[in-house]
């Protein structure tokens, strides 16, 4: 009886039910774009903190970089050799300097490891390489004035009587290339942390545990296109020379490292024997990563520790603007705009009930109870919450398929923590000109719908359609026989 008495009042008032449908459609509508657009931002973010840190890490521990010494310009030296007779002398250097902060001692990995909480922890040494290729040009020497007399040049124990004057260069110069790249040193012997954990090999291979301390390298597949670099060829740094092994793609977003050697080869360069410059942490439990950080920075002093909170407070652009906004602005007006569905779909059923006075004084009269009447009502607003429930679910997937479709670029700068995460973070690097390129990172926005957020709108028409039917009930079990007698009269 209840099915049947349901469904020929719906189709009695289709009018009435699709409007209250649509007003709860439009509120969830908005509750499911709002979600999907902060769960786009909430991806954005970590591919951006992923560029940076590496899948899986949950904190960096460094030392915070002292100030410079007295009389220390902080700048690379180079020296090359500028009396060569050749008339064009091309001559290259490198200068390999450690990068994100002071160096620790590789024992403080262990120690970090040690710590309660932490799952795993590898070093990493980040360097930069400035390399610099060009030539000299030698001018001619030339001598203005004579000398007189038997001691020809004015040599020792000569008898001159006259001077000669100094040479001079005519038509020297010097035509110089200057280039930087980043270098991490990574521990092969596990690779699921650090700078190369966030990228995946798309041409040869990754480094093999027995490869400690090969000359071998993987590159990043920018820095290979840049520079021509392919699989078996050679990469020279600082007269050593490399065998290209594989070619890095990162997951994500660009990556801040374009060649990656094994650690005991990056300290070897750098002359660190013994040395990194950050260790990537993983803690056992993700809601222990306070207690972690805290734990690091009370047993072991001089260092700093940054969570991926820490880094995601630096950072800034339209990615955050619209991040705060998604999670602000928008999650509160969806909840007004969802509450106004709810209150007009309460008011619209009551009104609806009131004008079936007639209709429900009479099946009081033939012996309804109030709560069979108001379990009719109750029934008849849940399904027009259902209803607008799914379109509500369509229309907030349309939406959320148009946002993903666009595609809006949005762009993250990246500050420094301060603790040697610096510009471009952990792992990150180039020269100060490469630095500021990937300070700045291009992010393409999407809105991916969970299976959550449909299980929260299903709960939300089922929700709207409770409080519009319990409005609507309480109206008609007020109502009395009486009252049906008088709307015949």
């Amino acid at each position: 009886m209840f099915g049947i008495y349901l469904k020929r009042e719906l189709g009695r008032r289709k009018k009435a039910a699709l409007v209250i449908a649509l007003g709860l459609a439009l509120g969830i509508a908005l509750v499911i774009t709002v979600n999907s657009v902060s769960a786009g931002m909430t991806q954005a973010q970590d591919k951006v903190l992923k560029s940076l840190y590496g899948l899986g890490t949950d904190m960096t521990v460094t030392k915070a970089r002292s100030a410079p010494t007295s009389g220390s310009s902080g700048r690379p030296n180079f020296q090359f050799d500028a009396n060569s007779n050749d008339s064009d002398d091309t001559q290259s250097s490198d200068r390999v300097m450690t990068q994100g902060g002071q160096a620790l001692a590789s024992s403080v990995v262990t120690k970090v490891s040690q710590q309660s909480g932490v799952a795993s922890a590898v070093g990493a040494l980040t360097l930069n390489v400035t390399k610099v290729d060009g030539s000299f040009t030698q001018g001619k020497a030339q001598s203005s004035g004579g000398s007189t007399g038997n001691g020809g040049q004015g040599g020792p124990g000569g008898g001159s009587s006259g001077s000669t004057a100094a040479p001079q260069v005519q038509g020297g110069g010097a035509d110089f290339d200057v280039n930087s790249y980043s270098v991490a040193g990574v521990d092969v012997t596990d690779q699921t942390l650090g700078p190369l954990a966030g990228s995946k090999i798309t041409t040869g291979r990754t480094f093999t545990a027995a490869q400690t301390d090969a000359k071998v390298a993987v590159v990043s597949k920018a820095y290979a296109k840049e520079n021509s670099l392919k699989v078996g060829g050679t990469l020279k740094i600082s007269g050593t020379k490399y065998t290209i092994i594989g070619i890095a793609t990162p997951d994500s977003s660009e990556s801040t490292t374009d060649v990656y050697l094994p650690l005991k080869q990056a300290q070897t360069l750098a002359d660190a024997k013994n040395q990194v410059t950050t260790i990537y942490v993983k803690a056992s439990d993700s809601q222990q990563i306070d207690s972690v950080k805290s734990a690091i920075q009370k047993n072991i002093s001089g260092t700093a520790v940054t969570t991926s909170a820490d880094l995601a407070e630096t950072v800034s652009g339209s990615l955050s603007t619209a991040s705060n906004l998604a999670t602000s602005v928008g999650k509160w007006l969806s909840v007004a705009v969802l509450v106004a569905a709810f209150l007009v779909a309460a008011l619209l059923t009551s009104s609806a009930v009131s004008r079936r006075v007639r209709e429900f004084g009479t099946l009081k009269a033939l012996g309804w109870p109030s709560r069979r009447v108001t379990r009719q009502v109750v029934g008849e607003s849940i399904v027009n919450g259902l209803l607008g429930g799914a379109l509500g679910i369509g229309l907030g997937l349309a939406a959320a398929y148009a946002v993903t479709m666009i595609s809006p670029k949005l762009t993250a700068q990246l500050g420094n923590t301060g603790g040697g995460g610096g510009a471009g973070g952990p792992g990150g690097g180039g020269g100060p000109g490469r630095q500021a390129t990937q300070n700045t990172m291009e992010i393409a926005l999407t809105a991916p719908v969970s299976m959550t957020t449909i299980a929260l709108a299903v709960g939300l028409a089922v929700t709207g359609g409770l409080i519009a039917g319990a409005m609507g009930g309480w109206r008609a079990s007020r109502m009395r026989p009486a009252d049906a007698l008088r709307s015949v009269s």
